[in-house]
């Protein structure tokens, strides 16, 4: 670029994932993934549709799609790193994730924010226009809370 900055690179490509980068953002940074553990979160990404952006060789943004790649995708898990924001790269990132060809054709798209309606406004997003037609499940606790053993043997004490 003109002034100096390098151009953020946006990837789809799993193999250019910080995984710690992105572990370490949402677990201890956000407001709706605080507490994910590292394996809820490898198993969500395996799952997802996911992309990096980097720059001078680090990943600093990360925006991922969960979806069938037909009728419906739902927006998640967007973040660029503090040092890194105000330049545009957040809206960068969802546009390329959005414009990927397994995402196209959707009847759908579905986010949920705080805080961050005007970016997503600019990229086509609107209000829910019936809302009491929607419905969600929500256990925004169940990072924190230490899950029950599965196995059988460690959750009888007895001997």
């Amino acid at each position: 670029m003109a002034d100096g900055r390098e151009s953020l690179r946006i990837s789809g490509e799993p193999g250019d994932l910080d995984f710690a980068v992105i572990h370490d953002f949402l677990a201890r940074e956000s407001y709706w993934a605080a507490g994910i553990p590292a394996p809820t979160l490898r198993r969500a990404l395996d799952h997802s549709i996911c992309y990096s952006g980097h720059l001078h060789g680090q990943m600093v943004a990360f925006a991922r799609a969960v979806t069938d790649q037909a009728t419906f995708a739902y927006l998640a898990d967007v973040f660029v790193l503090p040092a890194h924001r105000g330049h545009g790269h957040a809206r960068a990132m969802v546009a390329a994730l959005m414009a990927d060809p397994r995402l196209q054709g959707l009847r759908r798209w579905h986010l949920v924010t705080r805080d961050m309606q005007r970016l997503y406004a600019g990229l086509g997003f609107t209000a829910l226009s019936q809302p009491d037609q929607h419905m969600q499940r929500h256990d925004p606790e169940v990072y924190r809370r230490k899950l029950a053993p599965t196995d059988p043997a460690q959750s009888d004490p007895s001997p």
